[in-house]
């Protein structure tokens, strides 16, 4: 355990659960990415990437953008910039969290 458990609090747990975060860790690498790339790359069902999708949507870490492309439904995905930043928070307090594991076990 951490010297500290106050820092395992400052994990953001909407993120932490582990599909928003391969969500999260997809987006944050591109500008953008289409829905059907990310739902192949995660191997999910529509539904289930959809409802993550609108929890972090609901968030404010996520656009969403619905369109046609000759007579086709896309959906277009990324991060917005509070989502990028709370990302990056997400990962600085994560690796804190191992920097202050104790290097050998206690006795």
């Amino acid at each position: 355990m951490t010297n500290d458990p106050a820092k395992l609090k400052k994990i953001n747990r909407l993120i932490h659960e582990p599909t928003r975060l391969t969500i999260m860790m997809q987006l944050y690498v591109v500008e953008s990415a289409d829905f059907l790339f990310l739902l192949n790359q995660l191997q999910m069902t529509p539904g289930n990437l959809s409802s993550h999708l609108s929890k972090l949507e609901e968030a404010g870490y996520v656009d969403i953008v619905k369109e046609f492309i000759e007579r086709k439904p896309h959906t277009a995905l990324q991060l917005t910039k509070k989502g990028r930043e709370a990302f990056k928070e997400y990962k600085k307090n994560l690796k804190q969290v191992f920097i202050d594991l104790p290097k050998t076990p206690k006795k």
